[in-house]
C-alpha cells in the first residue's frame, strides 16, 4: 500500500497536467519550462545534462533577478475546484530554489485572468526548504478555476500539486444525459483499496486511455487468501447505466475477473465507508477479463437505483487502467 504523506493527497490533484492544467503567462522561465510543474510523475535528476541556457531541470526555473520584484507564474487548472491541500515541492533544487512562495486564485467562467481580476489569497507566503515537499492544508470551499503562483524572489520549484474536489454546475446536465460519473473531471474520488504497490489508485479515473502500465492502478501479487479492490465516491449520485473496465497495457498483469457493488451512501468517513463497503448491493456479477481490453458492461448492470459510491473487486489482483461508470445524475 502506498503511503500518503498527508490525508488531502488522496484528493484530485487538480494542477495534473493529464486534466489539461497549463501556464496562461509567466513573468520568467528561463532555465525550465513552467509547464513542468504539472507532470504527473515525480521530478527526476539528470547528470551532466545541459541545454541552451544551463542546467536541465525538471520543473519551473527563473533566472537570478537583479532588480526588484519577484516571479509569478498564471495557472489555469484543467478542472475549476475548491482546494484542501497544496504541495510545493523543490525536488533536487538546492542551490537555487526560491526562499518562500504563495498561491493566489480566482473563479472565472470563461477566459482568462486581467489586469482588473481580483485575486484571492489561499496561500500566504511560507518558507520553503531545498530539495523537500512542502504540505499546506487549505480550508477554502470557494472554487476556483485560476491560479497565481508566486516566488519570492526567484528560484526553481519542481512540482506544484493542488488537492481538493473539482467544481462542476451539475444543474446544466439534461435528465437524459449519460455521463461518467466516476471520472476525476466530474468530481469523482477514489477513497480507498486493498493495495495500490504499482500504481496509483485515482489514476483509473482520469481522462483519456491510460499512457503506460504506470498510468493505471495496479496491485501487488496476492500470495495470501482474498481478492483486491478500490472504492470510488462518484462525483454526483447518479443511476448507473454501463460500466467500462479498461485492461490496456496490462498483459501479464491484468485481473482474472472483476465485479462492483454499488450503494448510496448517506455519512461516515473514509474509514467507515471502507468498512460497510462489504455489505453493499451487486452492481456488477463478476465478469470475465481479457489483457490489454476495454471491457464493456451493459446488460449485466443491476438495477440499483440511485447510487454515490462504487467498490470494484478484481479477482484475485492485477492492474487496471481506467474504468468508466456512465449513467445518469440523480436529480
Amino acid at each position: 500500500m502506498k503511503a500518503y504523506a498527508v490525508p488531502f493527497e488522496k484528493f484530485v490533484n487538480l494542477a495534473d497536467a493529464r486534466l489539461g492544467t497549463k501556464i496562461i503567462s509567466v513573468t520568467d522561465d528561463w532555465f525550465a519550462d513552467a509547464n513542468r510543474l504539472f507532470q504527473p510523475t515525480p521530478a527526476v535528476w539528470k547528470e551532466g545534462v545541459f541545454d541552451d541556457n544551463g542546467k536541465w531541470m525538471d520543473g519551473w526555473e527563473s533566472r537570478r533577478k537583479r532588480f526588484e520584484g519577484y516571479d509569478s507564474a498564471v495557472i489555469r487548472l484543467g478542472v475549476a475546484g475548491s482546494i484542501k491541500g497544496v504541495d510545493i515541492d523543490t525536488s533536487f533544487f538546492t542551490g537555487n530554489y526560491p526562499p518562500s512562495a504563495s498561491l493566489e486564485a480566482c473563479f472565472l467562467a470563461e477566459g482568462e485572468p486581467t489586469e482588473n481580476t481580483q485575486w484571492v489569497e489561499v496561500l500566504s507566503a511560507v518558507e520553503l526548504q531545498g530539495n523537500s515537499h512542502h504540505y499546506h492544508e487549505i480550508n477554502n470551499d470557494q472554487a476556483f478555476s485560476h491560479l497565481r503562483f508566486n516566488i519570492y524572489p526567484d528560484g526553481g520549484v519542481a512540482r506544484l500539486r493542488v488537492y481538493g474536489v473539482p467544481h462542476r454546475d451539475w444543474s446544466a446536465v439534461g435528465d437524459n444525459e449519460q455521463i461518467d460519473l466516476a471520472a476525476a473531471l466530474n468530481g469523482g474520488r477514489a477513497l480507498a483499496c486493498s493495495d495500490e504497490h504499482f500504481g496509483r489508485m485515482s489514476n483509473i479515473l482520469n481522462p483519456g486511455r491510460g499512457i503506460n502500465m504506470g498510468d493505471g492502478w495496479e496491485t501487488a501479487r496476492r500470495r495470501t487468501p482474498g481478492n483486491d479492490w478500490v472504492i470510488v465516491a462518484l462525483g454526483h449520485a447518479g443511476e448507473v447505466e454501463k460500466v467500462i473496465v479498461d485492461t490496456l497495457h496490462f498483459k501479464g498483469n491484468y485481473p482474472d475477473t472483476c465485479s462492483i457493488q454499488g450503494a448510496f451512501v448517506k455519512g461516515g468517513t473514509d474509514s467507515q465507508i471502507e468498512t460497510q463497503s462489504l455489505f453493499w448491493r451487486e452492481l456488477l456479477p463478476a465478469q470475465k477479463l481479457e489483457m490489454h481490453a476495454e471491457h464493456t458492461f451493459a446488460e449485466q448492470i443491476k438495477a440499483l437505483g440511485p447510487i454515490t459510491h462504487i467498490r470494484l473487486n478484481v479477482f484475485p489482483d492485477g492492474g487496471v487502467s481506467r474504468l468508466r461508470v456512465l449513467g445518469k445524475v440523480a436529480k
